[in-house]
């Protein structure tokens, strides 16, 4: 099979090895649809990688044992390998897993753990089946596209009374409006870069404050009757989106946290906990019960398509890296058969 390798100094390509093999209750999936992340950081960085993506769609073309699903199968391949067993994978809560399946040891090698290939290897419990009439592009989005964001509002129980705060508009970002904006919430969103300024306008957001503005905190309060937002979310994973959210959040108001960080973010205990009343939460995806509450979204949402900005061939990768590199796209979604 065909799978994308970074190749170092901004390059980009593909590399031949050998197909998988299902093993125990691992089943090969054909990938149909592989959304890009955050893998442009590193091809900007000059990196190398051998092993590239977590998230995808596509077809069940082999099981070596009865389970969940059958050759045929039309799924999502949800992210990381949890171990199925555990308190927390029963509850639907795998991406926590603490005993997740070392994959090198169980196969014998890393080939077949990427999403960005032609072919991969994941446990059967983490392939929910794509109902009848999604596209399998479309079908991606219930991974990093939708997912942290999605999670994020269950915790917070975000609903059609609420305000809320979306800082960073990239793919995740975007994902976030379309979820508010689902369950009837009225966006604010914070972002500076023009392409996605524009998109979110184009999606729904009542406002787009620019972050860099010294007085964004009291132009988001202005919007708000001076009160502040009901809720919050960082998809930046920026020290300065975390610090607006958490200014821009009304009393016992909630902030949610959806981006990597690398830096440490300056939490005042008693000025944002103790006397704002604030709940802080951390959200890495969500519950897989609720994985047909997001196909629902997928399928209901007239904003949806506003998701997808590119759909590129694998076989043109440098150009899907240097697009997704850009930060001028919504989700970049290749196609590992073109």
């Amino acid at each position: 099979m065909k799978k994308v390798v970074l190749l170092g100094d901004r390059r980009a390509g593909l590399v031949e090895v050998p197909d998988p093999r299902p093993k125990e209750d691992w089943v090969v999936v054909k990938v149909l649809a592989a959304p890009m992340c955050t893998e442009y950081k590193l091809f900007k960085a000059g990196g190398k990688a051998e092993f590239l993506g977590h998230e995808a769609a596509g077809e069940v073309v082999a099981v070596a044992q009865p389970g969940p699903v059958k050759v045929g199968d039309r799924v999502v391949v949800m992210p990381l390998n949890g171990c199925g067993r555990c308190a927390l994978c029963l509850a639907g809560e795998n991406i926590h897993c603490q005993n997740g399946r070392d994959f090198v040891k169980t196969h014998g090698t890393a080939e077949g753990s990427q999403t960005m290939a032609q072919y991969l290897l994941k446990p059967a419990f983490l392939l929910p089946t794509i109902p009848e009439g999604v596209s399998y592009e479309r079908a991606a989005l219930a991974c990093c596209a939708l997912g942290p964001s999605f999670g994020a509002f269950q915790t917070m129980g975000l609903g059609a009374f609420d305000t809320v705060l979306i800082a960073g508009a990239g793919p995740v970002g975007l994902g976030a409006v379309v979820n508010a904006r689902f369950r009837g919430a009225r966006v604010i969103v914070a972002e500076m870069i023009p392409y996605r300024v524009e998109r979110a306008k184009q999606m729904g957001a009542a406002a787009v404050i620019d972050p860099r503005d010294p007085d964004a905190v009291k132009r988001i309060k202005e919007l708000t009757d001076g009160k502040g937002v009901d809720c919050s979310i960082d998809c930046a994973g920026c020290v300065a989106a975390g610090r607006l959210c958490i200014e821009s959040t009304r009393r016992k108001g909630k902030v949610a946290f959806v981006g990597e960080y690398n830096d440490e973010l300056p939490i005042k205990v008693s000025n944002d906990l103790i006397r704002n009343g604030l709940t802080l939460i951390g959200s890495w995806h969500y519950n897989l019960n609720d994985f047909p509450k997001v196909m629902k979204v997928i399928q209901q949402s007239p904003l949806i398509d506003w998701l997808i900005s590119h759909t590129i061939p694998m076989s043109r990768i440098q150009e899907a890296f240097e697009i997704s590199a850009s930060n001028e796209t919504a989700k970049v979604i290749l196609k590992p058969w073109e």
